[in-house]
């Protein structure tokens, strides 16, 4: 009876460890899998999505791609995409985890208007970048110097899912145009300026940082004429749509003889509210703390000062992070 008794005791007391054992693996698998560390559910390889070859965004992406791996040990692909509007889409749906977008497009976005059909809550801002300058490009014997010359003529407005769509679409407003106005072609930067040196569009609606490649590469063989936007309709364009600001392309980009008047909008890093606060803290700090080692022109307009010029949408809590230890007010 007493072995019995003792045998018993025995049985529950191995029980009783092979349990905590397996309490104590259950909580390290919960760790290892993201449970409660941050960045436990980071991916090894994060998708960069960035917009068109022919685009600014493109060169860009694999240059900041770069800085994240060199500055931070962030491993990012930057990888081609139509840009804006389809990125905001692809990062809520899952396909990637950081992306260009422009600042209009993600108040859009967060506001569910324009090319979106409900309002996107899981995509973040990390940080503006530079501005975008909206380029409405012609060739200087079309014998197009107005926007109200577009009516009627073929003119790329961007491609499917781009900003530049949209850019278009309130340019043509406050010049008591539409889409309807136009011959509308969707078209991205490197198809809109083969087709304006082919003669098969008349012009093109370019959004981008300037110069802009595709616009350069048309100018080495053609002569370019740039539309201004004048300044009372710039002044409409903004009272309206305050993401827009004035800008202005300088005097012998693209060969222009004077500096032209235009309007903007800027370009920003928007993640996926997926990502941890540790991952993105650390991307937004090798960011604006190494923007003079991006190898690209718009490197220069990259400031911690001006990160968070024009956002209209929530911060990340780890870019967050690193706005409050800098010192930058976040609104």
């Amino acid at each position: 009876m007493k072995k019995n008794w003792l045998l018993s005791i025995g049985l529950l007391l191995v029980l009783s460890l092979f349990l905590v054992a397996c309490g104590d693996s259950d909580d390290d698998a919960s760790t290892d899998e993201g449970g409660s560390d941050a960045g436990g559910d980071d991916p090894e390889y994060l998708s960069f999505l960035t917009g068109g070859t022919s685009g600014t965004y493109y060169p860009l992406g694999g240059a900041i791609a770069k800085i994240f791996s060199d500055e931070a040990g962030i491993s990012a692909d930057a990888v081609s995409s139509n840009a804006s509007a389809d990125n905001m889409i692809a990062l809520q749906d899952g396909e990637a985890e950081i992306a260009f977008t422009q600042t209009d497009v993600a108040a859009d976005a967060a506001e569910g208007i324009n090319a979106f059909d409900e309002p996107i809550e899981s995509v973040l801002g990390l940080g503006s970048l530079y501005p975008e300058t909206i380029q409405i490009v012609t060739l200087a014997d079309t014998g197009i110097e107005t926007v109200e010359d577009l009516e009627g003529k073929k003119v790329s407005v961007g491609a499917p899912g781009s900003g530049t769509y949209i850019n278009a679409e309130q340019i043509l407003e406050v010049h008591d145009m539409t889409m309807d106005d136009i011959d509308a072609q969707n078209l991205d930067f490197g198809e809109s300026a083969g087709g304006i040196k082919d003669g098969n569009i008349d012009a093109a609606f370019i959004t981008a940082g300037t110069p802009t490649g595709a616009v350069e590469e048309l100018q080495a063989t053609s002569e370019v004429n740039v539309l201004p936007i004048d300044d009372d309709k710039a002044e409409a364009l903004i009272d309206k749509y305050p993401y827009y600001a004035l800008d202005t392309i300088p005097e012998g980009t693209y060969g222009l003889e004077e500096d032209l008047h235009t309007v903007a909008v800027l370009a920003m890093i928007v993640v996926t509210d997926e990502l941890s606060e540790d991952i993105v803290y650390d991307m937004t700090k090798a960011l604006y703390e190494h923007a003079d080692d991006i190898a690209h022109a718009k490197s220069e307009f990259i400031s911690i000062d001006a990160a968070l010029d024009g956002i209209g949408i929530d911060i990340h809590p780890g870019a967050l992070k690193y706005y409050e230890e800098e010192g930058i007010e976040v609104e």
